[in-house]
């Protein structure tokens, strides 16, 4: 089985390398000077990364991010938050993902993530939901998201039935 959690980390990094070599391609204006050093430390992070160097190589691109906001670049990308960030992984992923998993596999997750959903958009259209079941759906479909993730079907698979649990404790078709 493929380090799925390495694939999302290497995701990350492959992310942030495009994020700022667009930026850096771009013609905005900005500080010449701030915007070389920049291309340095992305070229010295992709340089770690394909050295098998990825802590330095993350390292390196959370101080570009520091450096554009010392150096009031506005056109500068800004560190995304948690949650963005871990969408544009899965999203970088996905492909990555396709190319090691069992095809059996691939459909059963596929499966478990269309069942999440449908069930997932039923109970926050369901009215007269009140707060904490709201955010147990939140909760159970975060998990579950994150089991998919890591191309863990077992976990996944637990959290649709907690989910479809509340479903038919709601009254809504799972």
């Amino acid at each position: 089985m493929p380090d799925v959690y390495q694939i999302m980390r290497d995701a990350e990094l492959s992310k942030a390398f495009d994020v700022w070599s667009g930026y850096l391609n771009a013609r905005t204006g900005e500080d010449p000077e701030a915007r070389a050093r920049l291309r340095s430390a992305l070229d010295a992070a992709r340089e770690a990364a394909a050295a098998d160097d990825p802590a330095s190589a993350r390292a390196l691109v959370a101080e570009m991010y520091d450096a554009a906001r010392e150096a009031d670049l506005p056109w500068a990308p800004l560190p995304p938050d948690p949650c963005t960030a871990d969408r544009q992984a899965r999203d970088y992923a996905k492909d990555g993902l396709r190319e090691v998993l069992p095809i059996h596999l691939r459909d059963e997750l596929d499966t478990i993530a269309l069942f999440l959903s449908v069930t997932g958009r039923r109970l926050r259209a369901a009215p007269n939901l009140d707060t904490a079941t709201r955010r147990d759906i939140l909760y159970i479909t975060a998990r579950a998201g994150m089991a998919l993730d890591l191309a863990h079907p077992t976990a996944a698979r637990r959290e649709l039935e907690r989910l479809k649990a509340i479903a038919r404790r709601c009254g809504v078709e799972p």
